[in-house]
């Protein structure tokens, strides 16, 4: 591994010459503001042009729908021409979709948090809310070349590096990760012991270990790549996505490349 000095930067040396564009924002509300903001300007922009809007979307971070769901139902933003493509899901030892009723399920989350509280007059179709499916794992790719386009993925990252669930695996290529299809996979240990902090008061040894994920394939066929990151132990991540090794080994690393691609960051873990 290469001098990984890097990880005690500072806020100036941080910005000094990323290898990803970053954006500091003075609190992790601001960084949500501003994801839903521009989902909200990509969608009206596209209804004023007769175009549908197609986002890649995650279940974390999701401080971001609060502020999307308010502004939709406040300026009666019509998403009749949107698509949402849910980037992952959580799996049973057998493969299947957790129940849509367990507390960690994101499609349980978004049809709660976000269709369930956007007006019905105003709601995008059930075929226009996608998750990737187990049993159907073309499904994604079929949607995407249905459409066209993507406009924006947006996200956040672990704390190896991945994003939605495509997690580090030193021994692929780059171009192998790149290449990466919607599929059924592992979670590794150290997702699932950060993932537990929040929804298992730390019981990592009862977190699901498989999921369905949209890979680096898909997501690479974006217009724009939007991620942002809030946590204290994000400034790990942030440093090495901005300056570490490029390579599977770290996932987000790989996204450089992408041609319009931004991280937001807090203050706090600029500093």
């Amino acid at each position: 591994m290469n001098d990984m000095s890097y990880i005690n930067y500072g806020k100036e040396k941080l910005l000094a010459a990323p290898k990803i564009p970053l954006i500091v924002m003075e609190t992790d509300k601001d960084i949500f503001k501003a994801m839903a903001d521009e989902m909200v300007e990509i969608i009206n922009r596209n209804n004023d042009s007769g175009t549908p809007s197609v986002f890649i979307v995650p279940v974390g971070p999701t401080g971001q729908y609060p502020y999307f769901v308010e502004r939709i139902n406040r300026e009666q933003i019509s998403l009749k021409d949107t698509w949402f493509i849910n980037m992952d899901e959580y799996l049973t030892e057998d493969d299947e979709w957790i129940s849509e009723d367990h507390f960690m399920s994101f499609r349980g989350f978004m049809n709660r948090e976000v269709y369930g509280k956007i007006s019905k007059e105003l709601l995008m179709d059930e075929k226009q809310r996608v998750f990737p499916d187990p049993r159907d794992l073309g499904n994604v790719e079929r949607v995407i070349d249905q459409l066209g386009k993507i406009d924006a993925v947006f996200g956040g990252i672990g704390i190896n590096g991945h994003v939605a669930f495509n997690e580090a695996d030193p021994l692929m290529t780059e171009e192998e990760f790149m290449n990466l299809p919607t599929r059924v996979t592992d979670i590794s240990l150290e997702t699932r012991v950060v993932n537990s902090l929040d929804t298992m008061h730390g019981a990592f040894y009862a977190m699901p270990k498989r999921c369905v994920t949209v890979g680096f394939k898909d997501m690479l066929r974006a217009d724009a790549i939007r991620l942002g990151v809030f946590r204290p132990w994000h400034k790990s991540v942030i440093r090495t996505a901005a300056y570490g090794e490029k390579g599977s080994w770290f996932p987000v690393s790989i996204l450089r490349s992408h041609k319009d691609i931004s991280i937001r960051l807090p203050e706090s873990v600029a500093l």
